[in-house]
């Protein structure tokens, strides 16, 4: 007969081997082990937690908020030997606390000394989806110490631990005897990927440390790596300062190098990680990282510095950033960012190494329900040789001011903007101040119909102070202060048709942009463009009132651009886009049309294309198309194709020549296409190549990858090469390897 007995008594049942461990014993847990759990838990798939560390095994868990937690208990058979004082439960005997179970073929507990006894089948299921499998356990002392024998676990993240023997001491001490430890999938008769062996693993839970013995690292049971003594912080340890696996490199400048890495725990908020390199052709470079967080922000920042043997010259970087909130209104931010010359951070492989240019910028900012204001300076570093020519501008400082006025009752609003900026140029010692102010009144406006209209009317004021500029060589420097005043007014209309079938929605807008502007001088002999010189007519900005990016030139003349944008959204799946748009320019001296190169009142068509039918296909796609004989005078093309196991990217960029205005350029045309291909369940390659199309260009870079990886190992070569027209660097071919065993970290290049 089958008898539930609730006993309330305070027994701390099993909380020695509700603990974590990162070893195991002679044998690990098989697939014919594997079907315990199903008739232990009912499922064969325990609850799968991935952050799950090899040694949470051994974390005790955390104390209850009853002193005297409540232990339901139930058998095929109870016998109460009160003579003896020992209680005898055999057949089916389950125990659970506080979602903590315990079966066994017979348990039993002597109440005079203490001890309770499981034997036969014992299965330990944690609340953290852990599952524990022995022949015999004892535990003591109220359940505080306790042994068990022959112990195989299966943790949550199907990770693997056995164990010839366990046991709790005093101070929560755990000790296992004969460990072994593998994240791999076990076969029957066969030894995994990789295991760890140790004769001795303990786990100090006062001085949250594991130490082991006599450690050793198999591979498919071979031995590579042996060690007497191993300790390191247990999982209970979130940060400690110690010493962190090394990174090895090798490339034409360096040599062969080898990156250690000392981290310093300073405080729970405040850390610090050295991590010098040693290099075989230029010594030691020195580097760093440190990072600090406060309760309104944190600052972080990485460096290196070395002094090279051959020139003799100091080269170094710094990348800085950091954030604080002053209070719920205001914020303050900088992101620092330098490199000593152009070549340094190919040189180490660090990051922003591709980067044109590297940008340094410190900023106050306040934000109060319609008010936004902000404080900024900004540095640039040029790294492109490219740009070599290019004389980089100091902006000190920069304040915008925005307000909106609270709409009235028909939806119209003012919006006010102010702005200054003062920027100074190092090389040709010539520097502007500027003051804008930008009073605009809107009022948008949806008709009964669903027309969607918006009427801006606006003035923008402007102030400068010129010193040393120079327009061109036929004029004399300029020095003085100018001004000037622009009116415009634009209206918008949109009307989209909507039309919905049994698989998809459909929009049809047709959009018309009318502006009114006075055809005036922009003073370009005696006001620089700072801000404006990115000039080119595109889909983004064809129906904008002002179609220049900032302050410094504006878009004069009178105008009405025109549009029509589709898009279909599938019920299911897939979205497709189309826009295609045009300007008439009633003069054809304006201001923008003449810097972009157009010709005529009509402008060339500008569009973009957006498809992404299904999950293996998406495009986007921008175009310029001359308004004469349609020739394309500006692509740019980005598509992913076909399914996860081959898939294959592209990015195709065409400039025609600009030869006008300021912002001049030659034909630009790159292709960048990289292919990544799964050959086997675990094997994956990876080939990328940067292509210049212009007449006599060649690969810019290129590289490949092959990765390894399975459910407890990943392996990374590769093999890359920058060609770099810069001929002060000596690009060449890097190789580089990593590899990576779950749970225990890696090593190998950055």
């Amino acid at each position: 007969m089958k008898i539930k007995l609730r006993i309330l008594i305070s027994l701390l049942l099993f909380v020695a081997i509700s603990s974590p461990s990162i070893l195991q014993a002679d044998s690990i847990v098989t697939p014919d082990t594997q079907k315990n759990i199903t008739a232990a838990t009912g499922s064969n798939n325990p609850r799968i937690s991935p952050q799950i560390n090899i040694t949470d095994i051994l974390t005790p868990k955390p104390p209850t908020d009853k002193d005297n937690p409540e232990i339901y208990f139930s058998a095929d058979e109870v016998e109460n030997n009160q003579e003896l004082s020992i209680l005898t439960a055999t057949g089916n005997v389950e125990i659970i606390r506080d979602n903590f179970t315990v079966k066994a073929d017979k348990v039993i507990y002597n109440q005079k000394e203490d001890t309770i006894s499981a034997v036969g089948n014992v299965i330990i299921l944690e609340e953290s989806g852990n599952v524990v499998f022995s022949d015999y356990a004892e535990l003591t002392d109220k359940m505080t110490k306790g042994e068990m024998q022959n112990i195989r676990i299966i943790m949550a993240d199907k990770t693997r631990i056995a164990a010839r023997t366990f046991r709790r001491g005093d101070k929560d001490k755990k000790i296992m005897t004969y460990a072994v430890y593998s994240p791999c999938d076990v076969c029957k008769d066969s030894n995994p990927l990789w295991q760890i062996k140790a004769r001795k693993v303990e786990h100090n839970a006062e001085d949250q440390d594991m130490h082991y013995q006599n450690a050793t690292l198999e591979v498919k049971g071979v031995p590579v790596f042996y060690t007497p003594f191993l300790s390191h912080p247990d999982p209970t340890v979130k940060r400690r300062s110690g010493f962190l696996f090394p990174r090895i490199s090798s490339n034409k400048y360096l040599g062969g190098a080898i990156q250690g890495q000392y981290f310093w725990a300073i405080s729970d908020q405040e850390d610090f990680l050295f991590n010098p390199i040693i290099s075989s052709d230029k010594g030691i470079i020195y580097s760093g990282a440190y990072n600090k967080y406060f309760t309104r922000g944190h600052v972080s920042a990485t460096g290196s510095f070395l002094r090279d043997p051959d020139t003799k010259e100091h080269r170094g970087n710094i990348f800085a950033y950091g954030r604080y909130e002053i209070n719920d209104y205001w914020v303050a931010d900088t992101d620092i960012n330098y490199a000593s010359d152009s070549a340094y951070l190919k040189d180490l492989s660090l990051p922003k190494k591709d980067d044109s240019w590297l940008t340094s910028r410190a900023s106050l900012q306040g934000f109060d329900n319609r008010n936004y204001a902000a404080l900024e300076a900004y540095y640039y570093k040029i790294l492109s040789y490219n740009l070599r020519n290019t004389d980089a501008p100091i902006v000190l400082p920069m304040f915008s001011y925005e307000n909106y006025s609270t709409p009235t009752k028909f939806g119209a609003y003012n919006k006010n903007t102010f702005s200054m900026a003062s920027v100074f140029h190092k090389d040709n010692e010539d520097s502007s101040q500027r003051i804008s102010m930008i009073n605009s009144w809107n009022l948008p406006y949806t008709s009964p119909y669903g027309e969607k209209y918006k009427l801006v009317a606006s003035v923008k004021s402007d102030l400068y102070y010129v010193n040393n500029y120079i327009y061109n060589s036929k004029k004399p420097a300029y020095d003085g202060v100018v001004g000037r005043i622009f009116p415009q007014v634009g209206l918008e209309w949109r009307l989209p048709f909507i039309r919905t079938s049994e698989n998809s929605h459909q929009i049809i807008e047709p959009i018309v942009v009318a502006a009114l502007a006075p055809n005036q001088s922009n003073k370009i002999d005696e006001i620089p463009n700072e801000d404006s010189q990115d000039v080119e007519l595109n889909d983004t900005n064809i129906l904008n009132l002002n179609r220049y990016s900032g302050y410094d030139r504006n878009d004069t003349g009178s105008r009405i651009s025109y549009g029509l944008n589709w898009s279909s959204y599938g019920k299911k799946w897939g979205r497709t886009s189309a826009l295609l748009a045009q300007s008439y320019e009633f003069e054809k001296d304006e201001s923008f049309a003449s810097a972009d190169g157009q010709k005529g009142s009509f402008t060339d068509y500008v569009g973009r294309v957006y498809a992404a039918p299904n999950d293996y296909f998406d495009m986007n796609y921008r175009f310029k198309l001359d308004k004469d004989d349609y020739k394309i005078t500006y692509s740019e093309l980005a598509s992913r194709i076909g399914p996860k196991i081959l898939k294959l990217y592209m990015s195709y960029t065409f400039f025609q020549a600009n030869k006008f205005g300021t912002f001049r350029r030659q034909e630009r045309e790159e292709l960048y296409t990289s292919l990544k291909a799964n050959l086997t369940r675990n094997w994956s390659v990876s080939i990328y190549n940067r292509q210049d199309m212009t007449a006599g260009g060649a690969s810019l870079e290129k590289g490949a990858f092959i990765t390894y990886e399975d459910e407890c190992t990943k392996v990374i070569f590769n093999i890359e090469k920058d060609n770099s027209n810069d001929p002060n660097y000596e690009d060449d071919f890097q190789f580089g390897a990593t590899f990576f065993l779950k749970t225990l970290g890696g090593v190998g290049t950055k």
